[in-house]
């Protein structure tokens, strides 16, 4: 029930913010929204979709974004998403602990910001990339100096376009047919029972939006993510083998 409650209140707030950006002729922003606050986006998009939107978290392959309301077209200018890019690295690599994504989201935490200031973080060996507000990018740097046992130094990342991306895991599975709960249960070695566990919990989003029928058959170039385990792109069209099954190419983010 508190859930429903907060996706309501997150659905009014972004009438609000749509609203604004109309009657005022402004751009209007949201924080950095997960992929439950995108898809109670996407169920009122119609009702918003008139006064123009754009989706960005940094870099296209975002999972965090935010959302800028307004045309660029229809209030004759432009305006950046107010994000940045923070590099985190240990100040002596040597004694570094071995930091997971959790050990970065867990110390961003307890400097007491909002969750909603902070989008993507890349972690890669020992160090990591942020994603987050331009706003709270100074107070981050200027507090954030351990994690675990590690001390650390935050400073801008000159140019975005310069982080590296992240490489998938490129691996083809075999499956009876392209629905979603059967190349989910191959990718990721799961059982039926695990998959429809997935669908049942609301884990499971395909192109951002939540995806509740688990026999939706997926196409070429669609992104699925399982809350927990990352996501994966399929790669062209699927290929029949020669006893029946389906090969299918898919790009593993973990």
């Amino acid at each position: 029930m508190e859930h429903d409650k907060e996706i309501v209140q997150l659905k009014n707030r972004l009438h609000d913010l749509a609203d604004k950006s109309y009657r005022q002729n402004m751009f209007t922003f949201t924080g950095f929204l997960g992929l439950a606050e995108q898809d109670a986006f996407w169920q009122i998009e119609k009702e918003v979709r008139s006064v123009g939107y754009t989706l960005y978290g940094g870099r296209e392959e975002a999972e965090r974004k935010m959302i800028r309301f307004g045309k660029a077209e229809e209030l004759g200018y432009e305006v950046e998403f107010p994000l940045t890019c923070i590099h985190i690295r240990p100040l002596n690599a040597k004694f570094a602990d071995v930091l997971s994504h959790r050990d970065f989201l867990g110390a961003l935490m307890n400097l007491g910001i909002e969750r909603s200031t902070i989008g993507d973080i890349l972690v890669g060996d020992g160090e990591a990339y942020l994603f987050c507000l331009e706003s709270i990018a100074e107070f981050i740097c200027d507090n954030l100096e351990q994690i675990k046992h590690t001390h650390v130094s935050c400073s801008i990342a000159e140019r975005i376009e310069e982080i590296p991306q992240e490489e998938p895991e490129v691996q083809t599975v075999q499956a009876a047919s392209m629905r979603v709960d059967a190349v989910i249960a191959k990718v990721y070695g799961k059982s039926r029972s695990d998959c429809l566990e997935f669908f049942r919990t609301g884990k499971v989003f395909v192109n951002g939006r939540l995806c509740e029928n688990n026999a939706r058959l997926l196409k070429a170039s669609e992104v699925v993510n399982v809350r927990g385990f990352g996501k994966f792109v399929l790669r062209g069209d699927a290929k029949e083998t020669r006893k029946g099954k389906l090969a299918i190419e898919v790009a593993v983010y973990r």
